[in-house]
């Protein structure tokens, strides 16, 4: 999502965008948003199994040949790295061929592909100010997220769920994948209390939850696209604390963050951390999540409208919306230069 908020931006300034990547999320978004994508076969670097770090490995080797072909043929003008270990190859193939590089990274630490291809790049996009790298190489600016829905559109939005104009109304969400802890806390401990609740669980877990869904102002959903009506329709938020948190500050909304306690360098406690010292969020540890704990939580913050909207104008404070159209502006320098 954040790197097709850029190609947006970028088919704005009149660029054209081919697109690169892997087998995941990508396959139905990137085409549907209108753009040309090319798949490479790629794996994660395993730290614990040596077999599939092996077999990563030669997979790497052949996508890198295959990215190399692929540059070969596009001949574009500069690549954008969006961070993930498919930027990897294409990543290489760039630096190999010589072609501008810029690079972006969502979370609150370097990964493995960035801090591999950093040093090679014209320009690193930080999510967030990170110890150790500065300008000229580093620049932050944001997580770049969709446009937010205008606050004018919140009717429009509630009527999408069928929730009321004067309903308060919880989002709860963990990623596309969605987070069993939390859908389990909240398919428990929210029903039945005097507010809405918007419930996107994730495909995984979808199944196995509707059957238990018997109140009237409890929404489930597998998944919601595009996401920015469920957060403008909404008054409080639960969720991970991904880099979805910058669409949760470009709409001004309050959370409750749980963060995923397995995460690459701990990195959601980092970005969770974030949004608590702006006056954002409360976090509560994924260890000491239970139904009752996240009905306590939820009910004391609406139960006070003052602090919420505190929170929420923190949140807003937090938001970041030039990042895609400042990160295409670096793409497009790194081209011309």
């Amino acid at each position: 999502m954040p790197a097709l908020a850029v190609a947006d931006a970028l088919r704005a300034e009149g660029a054209d965008v081919a697109w690169v990547g892997g087998e995941r999320a990508e396959a139905e978004l990137v085409p549907a948003a209108g753009y040309p994508l090319t798949q490479i076969r790629v794996s994660g670097l395993s730290r614990t199994n040596p077999l599939k770090a092996a077999r990563a490995a030669l997979q790497s080797i052949a996508a890198l040949v295959r990215a190399w072909r692929i540059l070969g043929r596009e001949k574009p003008d500069a690549v954008l790295g969006g961070g993930g270990y498919v930027a990897g190859p294409i990543g290489a193939a760039a630096v190999l061929r010589r072609v501008p590089l810029v690079l972006t990274e969502a979370d609150s630490h370097l990964g493995l592909t960035n801090r591999m291809l950093a040093r090679f790049a014209r320009r690193v996009c930080l999510a967030f100010p990170l110890p150790g790298l500065k300008p000229p190489r580093y620049r932050v600016t944001g997580r770049p997220v969709p446009p937010p829905v205008p606050v004018a559109g919140r009717s429009t939005a509630r009527a999408r769920f069928g929730i009321p104009d004067d309903a308060t109304v919880v989002l709860v969400f963990g990623g596309s994948l969605g987070a069993l802890s939390i859908n389990e806390a909240s398919i428990t401990g929210l029903a039945d209390q005097p507010y809405w609740v918007l419930h996107a669980s994730g495909a995984r877990d979808y199944e196995g939850l509707r059957s238990r869904v018997a109140a009237q102002r409890y929404g489930l959903e597998p998944y919601i696209q595009p996401f920015g009506d469920a957060l403008v329709a909404s008054d409080l938020v639960v969720a991970r604390s991904g880099g979805s948190i910058f669409e949760v500050a470009a709409h001004g909304r309050p959370a409750v963050l749980i963060p995923y306690p397995h995460a690459a360098a701990d990195h959601q406690t980092a970005n969770a951390r974030w949004m608590t010292q702006a006056g954002a969020a409360v976090v509560v540890a994924d260890g000491e999540l239970t139904p009752e704990r996240l009905r306590d939580e939820v009910g004391a913050l609406l139960a006070d409208p003052q602090r919420l909207a505190q929170m929420a104008r923190a949140s807003a404070g937090l938001a970041r919306p030039d990042a895609a159209k400042d990160i295409a502006g670096e793409v497009l320098e790194a081209a011309r230069a």
